[in-house]
């Protein structure tokens, strides 16, 4: 459970508040002996001395000053520390209201087993909040489908990875919850029927929200949905995650009278040849807001849509994908004033293909501008979006909807576009693509502390500091992305130069004319931009060699931050002078990607990795550096996710960097397979004492059983869980 700093406050005058209870029983021991970190931690943890203090200092307090500690605490913690003292605390940890949530935190199968028997089933009946992410943790409270029914009080419940066939077997009984009102279930199987889906989520008698996220295998493939009266809902906010099919659109809502909200991201045709028979429209008299993203839908279509139930909504928020019909203000306006009479906000994003004539596209556009438009305060702009063979006009809403994101194309066309001006102030990350840096910039955005610029031109000729300026001001970045190929050590001086206050630089490639370095330090701006830059986090997406980091070392003295790749060959030379402690240009380079130093991320607990470094199996190198001694020691992490594969000789990497790891993703080399899970299950190994989840995708079915039969016959676990899903093995223990 996270806390905020006033939570934390809170928490330190609770503990200031048990010091001053002093008991006066002659056996006890005072508080005031005990500091409040010690405390927390005591509070946090579960040593046996841990036990005797608590039990011979606090057992007389009174009950609420618990109850207030327990609403800072995570409730497993809270089991761990207090059930097994005595009766009087296990009284107090079952009765406390903290009980009525229960959100599991990743732990070990038999673990979860003993909270499952002493916190889980013992409440029950009074839970009313239930998230689980974990499939097994969902096969164990709900072993048998029935036992459903024992949560007669839950009103919120979020399932992800569900399994389609559980999810099936469940509504049943989830029908016959009586308070049942939120619902938030996420599928990790391709869905093979929209029908049964929907079908037994408007079964729900008491539901007023609902969140469902699902794919399919190939959104070609028809999608059906035959919706009728019967299955009419108490639905009152529905979002809906997956695609789905336009001509089911109807009698969905037709299906939802008491609807208010409704959100989905990806509106299809279903390409079925038999029409679906379509409900007669009812009014929905609550729907107030709607956000909806049509992918190549005909305007036509929607616009009886809007006809027949936009009567009562007031937020209407569309993004429309290659329909050039839907981009008629005339028909817009038509719609708004007849069907939608109490609309306030307006908000569209439209992209589709520009096939002939600029002229044409801005003719359609420009009648945006009208006095309808204007009265209701509801402004437009657009970009021109050009790659190679194709140009995408890009059609959105302005003020006053407010966008932390923007994406800027500097690609206008002078005499067509000239009339464009917009100012945007809720832009915090502003995103310039360009063919090539244009000296027509037409926006100014004053709030922008991050920006992005992508510019592959080849003939760049126009001063990039002095059209910066007048998009974004510059002293107040902090993030700097570019993305150029032939970006020269010049530009790059003069632009840290204007932005001083930048710490984190991300870049293609190094300049090209960086190792002339004599002539640079030569350079005022130069020495003036090395000594005063605050850049502490560098990220380079291709190589560098051992020549190239006198320009990082002269630089960026600042550094504690470093992604790269590394020319295979210099691989140890690099390394060795990058964590050298004798080098004083590099006395702050305390975090380098390439060996996943974390001391300047020390609250980090999920690393996600392509792969890991290419020089880890140099272990006694890396050993030697007392910042990977410390990093080693003290670093968070609970969740590793390898995105390729691992052989056994990459296992010391995580065995040494990661002794808390417990959850661990990743492909493994086919023919090392049974060397690798004997090495990382085995339960004599100390240093993966905290491991407990793998997750192995697309392994074959001959691994998958040599693992089952190797666990079975070297008596690996005595208690564990083992399932394939969609190729993917999954192991808890």
């Amino acid at each position: 459970m996270q806390r905020t700093k006033p939570q934390e406050k809170d928490v330190e005058q609770n503990l200031r508040r048990i010091q001053k209870l002093q008991l006066e029983n002659s056996g006890s021991i005072s508080f005031t002996k005990i500091n409040s970190n010690k405390l927390h931690t005591f509070l946090k943890k579960n040593h046996k001395m841990n036990y005797f203090l608590l039990r011979y200092t606090m057992e007389d307090l009174a009950n609420e000053i618990f109850y207030e500690i327990f609403e800072y605490l995570d409730l497993y913690d809270i089991y761990k520390g207090f059930y097994n003292l005595n009766i009087r605390f296990r009284n107090l940890t079952i009765h406390a209201n903290v009980l009525t949530k229960i959100n599991p935190s990743i732990m070990s199968n038999s673990n979860f087993e003993d909270y499952y028997q002493n916190i889980i089933k013992p409440n029950q009946q009074q839970i009313n909040f239930l998230r689980l992410t974990n499939p097994f943790a969902i096969n164990i409270i709900f072993s048998s489908s029935r036992t459903i029914l024992n949560f007669y009080s839950l009103e919120t419940l979020i399932l992800d990875n569900l399994h389609n066939k559980k999810f099936e077997q469940f509504f049943d009984y989830f029908i016959r919850l009586p308070n049942l009102h939120s619902l938030n279930i996420s599928l990790n199987e391709c869905i093979k029927s929209l029908y049964i889906l929907f079908c037994q989520i408007f079964r729900l008698p008491k539901l007023k929200y609902c969140k469902i996220e699902y794919y399919i295998e190939n959104e070609k493939k028809p999608l059906y949905v035959d919706l009728n009266y019967n299955f009419s809902s108490t639905i009152e906010q529905l979002i809906i995650n997956g695609p789905f099919p336009f001509n089911t659109f109807n009698n969905l809502l037709c299906c939802l009278p008491k609807l208010k909200y409704l959100s989905i991201n990806s509106i299809v045709e279903s390409h079925r040849i038999s029409e679906t028979k379509e409900l007669s429209p009812i009014e929905l008299k609550y729907f107030k807001n709607i956000f909806l993203k049509f992918d190549y839908i005909h305007f036509g279509k929607f616009e009886k849509i809007v006809k027949d139930f936009f009567h009562h909504v007031q937020t209407l928020r569309l993004t429309i994908i290659g329909d050039k019909r839907s981009l008629d203000a005339k028909q817009y306006q038509e719609l708004i004033t007849s069907y939608m009479p109490y609309l306030r906000i307006f908000d569209i994003n439209h992209e589709y293909s520009i096939e002939k004539n600029d002229l044409t596209y801005h003719d359609i556009i420009n009648q945006f501008n009208s006095s309808f438009w204007i009265e209701n305060k509801w402004f437009f702009t657009h970009q021109h979006r050009r790659t190679s063979g194709s140009h995408t006009g890009i059609f959105y809403s302005t003020v006053p909807y407010r966008r932390k994101h923007y994406t800027y194309y500097l690609t206008f066309n002078n005499e067509v576009c000239s009339n464009i001006q917009e100012n945007l102030n809720s832009v915090k990350h502003l995103h310039i693509v360009s063919q090539g840096i244009q000296n027509n910039v037409l926006n100014y955005f004053p709030n922008v502390n991050q920006l992005s610029i992508k510019d592959k031109s080849k003939n760049r000729n126009k001063p990039i500091i002095a059209i910066l300026q007048r998009i974004v001001p510059l002293k107040q970045l902090t993030t700097l992305f570019i993305e150029y190929y032939d970006l020269s050590v010049e530009d790059l001086i003069k632009l840290l130069y204007c932005a001083p206050n930048v710490h984190t630089l991300h870049l293609v490639e190094l300049p090209s004319n960086f190792t002339d370095l004599e002539l640079i330090k030569e350079n005022e701006i130069s020495k003036y931009v090395s000594n005063m830059n605050k850049i502490e986090n560098l990220s380079i997406r291709t190589w560098i060699t051992f020549y190239e980091i006198p320009f990082i070392l002269h630089f960026l003295p600042k550094l504690k931050y470093l992604e790269t790749q590394i020319v295979t060959n210099e691989t140890q030379k690099i390394i060795r002078l990058l964590l050298s402690e004798t080098h004083n240009r590099l006395r702050n380079l305390l975090y380098l990607y390439l060996i996943k130093l974390l001391y300047c991320a020390p609250n980090v607990h999920t690393l996600h990795l392509v792969e890991l470094p290419s020089n880890f199996t140099d272990l006694e190198l890396i050993k030697e550096n007392e910042i990977s001694k410390y990093v080693s020691n003290m670093n968070k992490i609970e969740n590793l996710i390898i995105r390729r594969w691992i052989t056994f000789y990459d296992i010391p990497f995580i065995l040494h960097f990661l002794p808390k790891l417990k959850y661990l993703e990743t492909q493994i080399v086919t023919h090392e397979t049974q060397k690798i899970i004997r090495l990382l299950l085995s339960e004599t190994h100390n240093q993966l004492r905290n491991l407990l989840y793998l997750c192995i995708p697309k392994i074959s079915k001959r691994s998958l059983k040599e693992i089952k039969i190797l666990i079975k016959s070297e008596k690996l676990f005595h208690n564990y869980s083992i399932i394939c899903v969609n190729g993917t093995l999954h192991l808890w223990w």
